[in-house]
C-alpha cells in the first residue's frame, strides 16, 4: 500500500483506488527543523541548503539529500546518530521524504533496531510521534544496501517486533481519537477476517466500526476497502 494512494487488487481480483494520506492537521514544523540541525550535526555531513538563509523546506531537502548522497557512497553512520536519524523520521511531515531517514538508519543500524525504536515511539510517543512512527514503518521493510542473512535468533526478534506491532495498531487506532493517528495507521493496517488471532477479534470488530462511523472521509475510505482485503 502507497501512502500517497495506490492501486491493489481485493479478493475479487478488483482494481481499489486508495485515497492519498492528508496533510497532518497541525504544526510540526518547529520539531522538524530541530531534527534537521541534529542530524546534519551528529552525522557529520556536509550540508549545503541553496539558499542562505534557508526556509525550513529548503533546509530538509538539503539535509536528506545529503542523506541520500551518502547512501548511495555507501556510507554508515556512528551509533550517535541513531535517536536522531529515528526522531527526524518520525518528525518529518512527508510521508514520502521521510524514507531517507529511516534508509539510513537501517543500513547503518540495522532492521530490528529501526523496527523495535518505532515501535517504542507507537506505544509510548506523543500523537505527532505516534503518527509519524507509522508513516516511517512504512519504510522499515526497505532492502538493506548490503544484505545480510540474519540468525535464527534475529529473525525470531525480528518477527516479534512485527506481531507486537500489528498490535499496538490495531489498539493504537481503537484506544487513540487522534485523527493523524489513525489516519496514518490505517495504510499498514489490515482489517480482514484473517489478519489477526482469535483472541483480537473483539478488537477488529471495534476498529472497523469506528472506522465505518467516523467523521473523517479517508478513514471511512480505507477501513471499508481494507476490511476486504
Amino acid at each position: 500500500m502507497d501512502e500517497s494512494g495506490t492501486v491493489e487488487g481485493d479478493r475479487e481480483g478488483a482494481a481499489q483506488v486508495f485515497m492519498a494520506l492528508p496533510e497532518q492537521s497541525r504544526d510540526g514544523s518547529g520539531v522538524f527543523r530541530e531534527c534537521l540541525d541534529e542530524v546534519a550535526r551528529v552525522t557529520g555531513l556536509s550540508v549545503v541548503p541553496r539558499a542562505d538563509p534557508c526556509t525550513e523546506a529548503q533546509w530538509g531537502h538539503a539535509v536528506r539529500g545529503a542523506l541520500r548522497e551518502a547512501f548511495r557512497r555507501g556510507e554508515t553512520f556512528p551509533e550517535g546518530s541513531f535517536d536522531a536519524l529515528l526522531r527526524a523520521a518520525v518528525h518529518d511531515p512527508d510521508p514520502s521524504f521521510d524514507r531517507w531517514f529511516v534508509e539510513a538508519a537501517l543500513n547503518s543500524f540495522g532492521r530490528l533496531a529501526v523496527c523495535s525504536a518505532l515501535l517504542d515511539y507507537l506505544r509510548t510517543g506523543s500523537d505527532p510521534e505516534r503518527a509519524g512512527a507509522a508513516r516511517a514503518w512504512y519504510w522499515a521493510g526497505l532492502p538493506l544496501q548490503r544484505p545480510e542473512s540474519p540468525t535464527a535468533a534475529e529473525s525470531e526478534a525480528l518477527g516479534a517486533v512485527a506481531r507486537d506491532w500489528n498490535e499496538a495498531c490495531l489498539r493504537t487506532f481503537v484506544g487513540n481519537e487522534d485523527v493523524d493517528v489513525r489516519r496514518c495507521i490505517l495504510p499498514g493496517l489490515r482489517l480482514g477476517p484473517s489478519a489477526f488471532p482469535a483472541e483480537l477479534q473483539d478488537l477488529v470488530a471495534e476498529a472497523l466500526a469506528i472506522g465505518r462511523a467516523h467523521p473523517d472521509e479517508y478513514i471511512r475510505h480505507r477501513v471499508e476497502i481494507q476490511s476486504r482485503c
